[in-house]
């Protein structure tokens, strides 16, 4: 049944979802640049850049509805609500999302709640962070005779607890891409300790894609203190598996472990 909340239409509401990448401008695809460039109203989450949004009309009226850890400036509902009082009140309104909108995005969720007022949506896929954020660090998420297949996932459910799938994909030999997983390095890292696996490669990049960009290289058994030490934080991914062995910094990183190693023991 379609919701008739709004009776009196001001305008003819259509609402494009749109995914702006893993941040940089310049991996923003050609029809993202279009709907960002053409919207009367653009509701942008956290991690959308300025420079983004400096290809949006001077006319365009800019909604921050950013939601980050412990930070929320809307909850999902209110946000839902937003979309549709700018649609109906300004046209062309474009919710612009880090990523692509549909993974880990709640895009979908958005997608279901607008289409239920009668209101035209458009999906505008965006590069996924999962993706493109490893390989602008030189990790490559498969590689014949490393690894056949890659996992990508969320650190946490519902309830805040670590995610279950996580225990599942620490069983296998697939590399694991882990979002908003930065937080919860300590419990990730304490799961593949249990399972014998704390020679495992690990990376951890934060502002992927960005002039500051980081990217720390470690195993398991070492990547905490080595965050800690280069102070990598969020937001961030983290990468598991053998192929992050194959990134140009992980040798040096392992010769400068077995160093001290010797050192220690003279």
């Amino acid at each position: 049944m379609k919701n008739n909340r709004y009776s009196i239409r001001k305008k003819i509401p259509s609402v494009k979802i749109v995914g702006a990448g893993p941040g940089s401008a310049d991996l923003l695809t050609l029809r993202a640049f279009k709907a960002i460039k053409s919207a009367k109203v653009i509701l942008y989450d956290a991690l959308i850049g300025e420079d983004i949004l400096e290809y949006a009309s001077p006319k365009a009226k800019l909604v921050y509805v950013g939601k980050r850890a412990a930070n929320h400036s809307y909850s999902q509902e209110e946000i839902n609500k937003l979309i549709v009082d700018h649609a109906y009140n300004y046209g062309n309104v474009v919710r612009l999302k880090g990523g692509d909108p549909y993974i880990f995005g709640r895009g979908h969720e958005e997608y279901e709640y607008v289409t239920s007022f009668g209101i035209d949506v458009e999906v505008v896929p965006g590069i996924s962070s999962a993706i493109a954020v490893p390989e602008l660090s030189n990790i490559p998420l498969t590689k014949r005779g490393v690894s056949e297949s890659f996992w990508v996932l969320t650190a946490t459910d519902k309830k805040g607890e670590l995610s279950k799938d996580i225990k599942d994909a620490v069983k296998t030999d697939a590399t694991i891409v882990i979002l908003m997983g930065v937080g919860k390095l300590d419990k990730v890292v304490k799961l593949f300790q249990q399972n014998n696996k704390g020679n495992v490669p690990v990376a951890i990049i934060q502002n992927g894609s960005l002039k500051s960009s980081k990217t720390v290289v470690a195993n398991i058994d070492t990547i905490i203190d080595k965050a800690a030490h280069e102070k990598v934080g969020t937001p961030g991914i983290i990468v598991i598996g053998e192929v992050v062995a194959t990134q140009p910094d992980f040798a040096l990183e392992q010769s400068e472990v077995l160093l001290n190693e010797y050192k220690a023991l003279k």
